[in-house]
């Protein structure tokens, strides 16, 4: 028998109450009148069918997971894992944060890890005793695997006009391991990022992709088109999910985060990640659900991230950001920030994401961003220097949605200018034109982002 759902308010005589926020309230309100909300809005034009299918998906996301025997359909949480829900880490579907400090966890980040050499398809090489990923969290009976205590170096940058800015620099020390140490390891940490408007980036055409990475070197910059393995086709496609564009497509991605954050089987990932060292992950209790998420749960889930909109632009009339965005576009940022990028009709859904044109300010391609922002640890075809261009839609709501300014891949950047200002390698012709800048026309440029 399948769940309940929640339907808007507007097809029900009442509405539900989900983390604080009215569900059925989506349907008649907006970004504008609740800007908390902003990232939780589906696209508009769905029809009664697809927004049960939103909801149940979000229902999904918001899923608190048990460990087994019990929890019912919520049964399968770890044997070792990181947090019990996906909203856990992408709270109101934005970004995720470190800690300030070593003595705090982490609870909107993980560390990724492996050792040299390739793995399976030429993923990263596991590690051995631990995986893929530092899951710090163990079931009854079963140790965590460690906690990464983050610490930050403090560093300046020093603009044309004399401004210093404070930057500073993550330090990892991997305390409490509880399978031996972790010397040879390859190890990045990421932060969680925003899970709206992916199902338009997944639409965008893979000819779009390359074409803009033919095009860029004449502009001084070589964006490149990773190539991932797609577990659902058995091939070798291009990747657009991950901050290393590591993974091909939403479904793949949701169920690698299902596995490896919450330790939870789905259809494409049947078995628990325990490496041949963790006696006590292999021998836990499982769960009578196999997988724990079955695959309609993962298609509503699947649908729901896919139809979640981007918010709109705000004071787009306002001249500092008219001025802003003539600077942003003049310094070469929109070289690897894409402004625009028209989309096809999307490949599953085709009726609710048709082609249109839209503005995440990316390229989908991976760049080398320097030694400065360099993980040293390669992804597929992606190098220990190269990232994906980040899409910049949304950027401005941070503070407000998620009550922070954290930004980059491992939250280093407390402010939109630091964030500029670690750009390297490729980007650093756009970093050195911001810093040339005279300080109104940062001040403008920065105004432009925050209306994104």
């Amino acid at each position: 028998m399948r769940r309940g759902i929640f339907r808007p308010a507007a097809r029900v005589a009442s509405a539900v109450l989900i983390g604080s926020f009215l569900v059925g309230s989506l349907v008649s309100a907006s970004a504008e009148e609740f800007p908390r909300e902003a990232y939780s809005y589906p696209v508009a034009g769905l029809d009664a069918a697809a927004e049960d299918a939103f909801y149940r998906g979000r229902v999904e996301f918001m899923r608190s997971w048990s460990f087994p025997p019990g929890g019912g359909e919520a049964s399968g949480l770890g044997p070792l894992f990181n947090r019990i829900s996906c909203a856990a880490c992408h709270q109101k579907n934005g970004r995720g944060q470190p800690p300030s400090g070593p003595d705090e966890r982490m609870l909107s980040m993980l560390v990724r890890l492996s050792v040299p050499g390739d793995g399976p398809h030429g993923a990263p090489k596991p590690h051995p005793a631990y995986g893929g990923q530092l899951n710090e969290e163990g079931a009854p009976g079963v140790p965590g695997e460690g906690r990464a205590a983050l610490s930050w170096d403090a560093i300046t940058a020093t603009l044309a006009d004399g401004s210093i800015v404070a930057l500073r620099r993550p330090r990892i020390e991997f305390v409490g391991l509880a399978y031996g140490p972790l010397d040879d390891a390859l190890f990045s940490l990421r932060g969680a990022p925003a899970v709206f408007g992916d199902g338009l980036l997944e639409s965008v055409p893979i000819e779009t992709m390359k074409r803009i990475a033919a095009e860029q070197p004449a502009q001084g910059v070589h964006g490149v088109v990773n190539e991932v393995y797609d577990v659902i086709s058995g091939q070798m496609v291009p990747g657009r999910f991950g901050w290393k564009a590591n993974s091909p497509n939403l479904k793949q991605q949701i169920a690698e985060a299902f596995i490896g954050d919450l330790g939870v089987t789905t259809p494409l990932f049947p078995e628990d990640q325990c490496t041949e060292q963790q006696a006590a992950c292999r021998a836990a209790t499982k769960s009578k659900n196999r997988p724990e998420l079955d695959a309609i749960r993962l298609d509503d889930i699947d649908f729901f991230n896919a139809h979640l909109a981007p918010p709109p632009r705000r004071d787009t009339d306002n001249p500092q950001v008219t001025r802003g965005e003539t600077l942003f576009l003049a310094s070469g940022c929109g070289v690897c920030h894409v402004p625009s990028l028209k989309t096809e009709a999307h490949p599953k859904f085709s009726q609710t994401l048709p082609a249109q044109t839209i503005a995440p300010y990316t390229d989908l391609l991976l760049h080398d961003m320097g030694e400065a922002l360099a993980d040293g640890r390669p992804d597929f075809h992606a190098s220990g220097r190269q990232w994906r261009t980040a899409p910049l839609w949304g950027v401005g709501l941070v503070p407000i949605v998620n009550e922070h300014s954290l930004l980059l891949h491992d939250g280093r950047a407390r402010t939109l200018e630091e964030a500029i200002l670690w750009h390297g390698g490729e980007g650093e012709a756009a970093k050195a034109a911001y810093a040339a800048l005279k300080r109104d026309e940062r001040e403008a440029l920065i105004a432009f982002l925050r209306s994104l």
